[in-house]
């Protein structure tokens, strides 16, 4: 085993740890956040392991920085803690839910590893997911709906912008 692939192990083990985090461990909101968070980071230095730079400071800047923050600010500002917090009475449903996810992650899994099994390495370029490769093929053969996504951008803020003002 590679050093890469042991690299690749662990990050993924992380990952599944944050996951899990989010979803089981984290009892408020703020700590699931927190957990996405570091799920964010970790699949960005996924993406840095497989070679695709871009994506990976793409990831950690725009969802672990600018989405989670916007995430947090909502969760303080409605303080509704008491809503997630676990409740302690029992109904029954504890094993069944376990049951149904073990299935499911099962499932899941095998549709995933089986058409794996026969899947041989193919060479990548040098230049794959580096930000001049991703800029040139931008910017030449994808140009014009780059620009018409950016002049849709900037009318959803025009226009956000003139409904905020009309209620405040």
């Amino acid at each position: 085993m590679s050093g890469n692939q042991i690299v690749f192990i662990v990050l993924a083990a992380i990952a599944c740890i944050g996951a899990a985090g989010v979803v089981v461990f984290g009892d408020n909101p703020v700590r699931s956040a927190l957990f996405l968070v570091l799920n964010f980071f970790v699949l960005g230095f996924l993406y840095f392991t497989l070679g695709a730079q871009l994506l990976g400071i793409s990831q950690i800047l725009v969802y672990a920085g600018a989405i989670m923050v916007l995430f947090l600010f909502v969760i303080m500002m409605l303080q509704q803690q008491s809503a997630f917090l676990r409740s302690t009475e029992s109904d029954g449903r504890g094993p069944i839910a376990w049951l149904l996810g073990a299935t499911m992650f099962m499932t899941v899994g095998a549709a995933v590893l089986a058409p794996l099994g026969g899947v041989t390495g193919s060479p990548i370029l040098d230049t794959f997911g580096t930000p001049q490769s991703i800029g040139k093929v931008l910017f030449t053969g994808y140009a014009w709906p780059f620009l018409i996504s950016s002049v849709l951008l900037l009318v959803g803020i025009v226009g956000s912008i003139l409904l905020a003002k009309r209620k405040f």
